[in-house]
């Protein structure tokens, strides 16, 4: 395990639900995301991290969720995305082909942040492991819920998140009575459907 990995696992602990990658899936991305991730995946599958409050999953399953998010946005002319990564809670992580980690979604709330830089082949394994080392669990941790969430619903599989019902954007209250254990997927679909995605302010675009 190279030194990035080993501080990443330092930092978060707590594998859970591991999927062993197959190699087709390896192949599959070749070329399209960073051949340190593809390694990582070889080494480690998609598993959660921090007991399941952050995920390094298969983009594959999450194709349609990222459309379902940018499709008819800018965003669509911008660059390829692939989700890489996302949190308990709806966080999404993706990674652009050309511009590597430029876009985070904040499901619940449907905003993103996007930046705007252009990266060579050799840039992208060293920006795929900044990402790693900037990520901590207390920026996965929507409100402090986590721990709460796992104590009163349980564990989360690879397919599962904590849910608000109703949504916040249909104006639930954003607290532990109101989270559920949901599929991740369909949930992601749904909250990309309520309101269009918008920018932070402080965002590129």
């Amino acid at each position: 395990m190279d030194k990035v990995f080993a501080r990443f696992i330092e930092k978060f602990g707590g594998l859970i639900d591991r999927q062993e990658v197959p190699v087709s899936s390896i192949e599959r991305y070749r070329g399209k995301l960073p051949n340190q991730l593809l390694e990582y995946w070889a080494e480690h599958g998609w598993c959660g991290y921090g007991d399941g409050i952050f995920w390094i999953v298969n983009p594959q399953e999450y194709e349609g969720v990222v459309g379902s998010w940018i499709e008819g946005t800018k965003l669509v002319e911008r660059d390829t995305y692939h989700l890489i990564a996302r949190s308990a809670f709806g966080d999404l992580y993706l990674w652009g082909e050309k511009t590597g980690f430029s876009l985070k979604i904040t499901s619940v709330l449907s905003r993103c942040v996007i930046h705007n830089f252009d990266l060579t082949n050799e840039e992208m394994d060293r920006e795929l492991q900044d990402f790693l080392l900037s990520t901590d669990i207390e920026s996965n941790d929507y409100g402090d819920l986590f721990k709460p969430a796992m104590k009163k619903l349980g564990a989360l599989r690879h397919d599962e998140m904590y849910g608000f019902v109703p949504a916040l954007m249909f104006g639930g209250p954003d607290t532990l009575g109101h989270l559920e254990k949901v599929k991740a997927v369909e949930h992601l679909t749904l909250l990309s459907q309520i309101t269009e995605l918008q920018p932070y302010s402080f965002s590129d675009l």
